[in-house]
């Protein structure tokens, strides 16, 4: 409620079943002055410097607004009403969404900035796996001649460079002892032998690469038309932060009889031997990639009121926008309206910035 002497001016916000518009109720002396006496004008100035106008017309018992009044309803505001031969003009601010945080204390928060601009939104699909090793990653080590186990140098765990020693055989034939040499550098998965043992055409040993895995994963029926050797392949745990990059190799040839599903093969990344055989992998296969006009980082999202926003920067103050949104991925997400291209804002930490604006209130009822 605006007041000059004894006019007033109620400044209401409609939205109900139409997009928000401007209302305004004319008083002289506490008493309702017919719209057909006031003429009437609105100014508002964003933070980005935008400035809006509205002109009025009469309607029932108010003065409507001949635009709408679009989200965030964050400004400042100058009222200019004429009536009576009088003129009367107020400015105020009207901010919501809106905080204002120094640049050292946003670094120190972890808000980092970056613009609104093109994107690349890729189609997704998830599946759920196990780790295994590599088929080419294992090496079975047998005896050259039959004869009898003189020593064993290898035990299960033992990790073996190429060319090491695993056990010396006695030929049954010459007599003579030879060696068993390791043909990889890897682990010792099984050992089949023991001091004594007469060997065979049964390996001795089975060594593997730890380092070298594969995720499997299960392609169900209803997936197989989508998903295809080459596609990019992103790799993790069920839980934890543990990310990797990799394609679909190929898949296995025969299908499960009772399921129908086929195993995509995945090379999996191990430098540090993290992944061990039978461990669970989720993977996010990419099924189709398109460039769009406008993304931001989905991390940025955050909810207020009703809408989904993201905080514009505009020097140390944060405001909301509004955004309509079309296809969403876990990294970007594409932008419909509710911002300009080329706009700054908070693309990590924007949790931070809705804390901060739900301390000091600065939100308004509809």
């Amino acid at each position: 409620m605006l007041r000059d002497d004894d006019f007033a001016i109620e400044v209401t916000v409609f939205e109900e079943g139409v997009p928000p518009e401007y209302r305004l109720y004319a008083y002289r002396d506490g008493q309702p002055v017919p719209p057909g006496q006031v003429q009437a004008a609105v100014t508002v100035r964003r933070l980005d410097g935008e400035v809006n106008r509205f002109a009025f017309r009469p309607e029932q018992d108010y003065l409507r607004g001949n635009a709408t009044l679009v989200e965030p309803h964050s400004f400042d505001v100058e009222v200019v009403a004429l009536e009576g031969g009088r003129r009367h003009v107020w400015r105020f601010p009207s901010y919501e969404g809106r905080t204002t945080i120094g640049a050292e204390a946003a670094r120190a928060a972890g808000i980092r900035i970056e613009r609104v601009g093109p994107g690349v939104i890729d189609e997704t699909v998830e599946v759920v796996g196990r780790v295994e090793l590599d088929p080419g990653a294992t090496a079975e080590v047998g005896a050259r001649f039959p004869g009898r186990v003189v020593a064993v140098a290898a035990h299960v765990g033992d990790r073996v460079r190429r060319g090491q020693l695993l056990a010396r055989i006695e030929s049954s034939e010459s007599l003579q002892t030879y060696s068993v040499y390791a043909p990889m550098t890897g682990v010792v998965a099984e050992r089949r032998t023991n001091v004594g043992d007469v060997t065979g055409s049964d390996p001795l040993f089975v060594l593997a690469d730890p380092g070298r895995t594969m995720a499997v994963f299960p392609i169900f029926p209803r997936d197989m038309e989508r998903i295809r050797p080459g596609q990019p392949v992103q790799l993790g745990g069920l839980e934890g932060n543990r990310a990797h990059a990799s394609i679909i190799r190929d898949f296995r040839p025969e299908a499960d009889a009772m399921t129908g599903a086929t195993q995509a093969r995945v090379p999996l990344p191990n430098p540090d031997g993290f992944w061990r055989a039978g461990m669970s992998v989720r993977g996010r296969v990419t099924i189709a990639r398109r460039q769009v006009p406008l993304a931001v980082r989905t991390e940025a999202l955050q909810q207020f009121r009703d809408f989904t926003v993201v905080f514009a920067q505009v020097g140390n103050t944060y405001e909301v926008r509004m955004l309509e949104l079309g296809a969403r991925t876990p990294e970007w997400t594409e932008v419909l309206g509710g911002i300009r291209p080329g706009q700054p804002y908070a693309a990590e930490g924007s949790y931070v910035i809705k804390a901060d604006i739900e301390r000091s209130g600065a939100s308004h009822d509809h």
